[in-house]
């Protein structure tokens, strides 16, 4: 298998999960180093050109 470039290492494809969700697909080095974990809630906001994902707090 093919090596990714450094400039095609950060672009991700959206998938189909179902009926009305799509999903992303995240660097498993980026997810580390945010210290995330499976199945753990995160908030995702809408901003002016993309959006932000962080960390859910109670």
């Amino acid at each position: 298998m093919k090596k990714r470039a450094v400039v095609d290492k950060n672009t991700r494809k959206l998938t189909k999960l179902g009926g009305k969700s799509i999903g992303l697909t995240l660097p498993i080095e980026l997810v580390r180093e945010l210290g995330w974990r499976e199945k753990q809630k995160v908030v995702v906001k809408r901003v002016r050109g993309g959006v932000i994902i962080k960390d859910w707090k109670k």
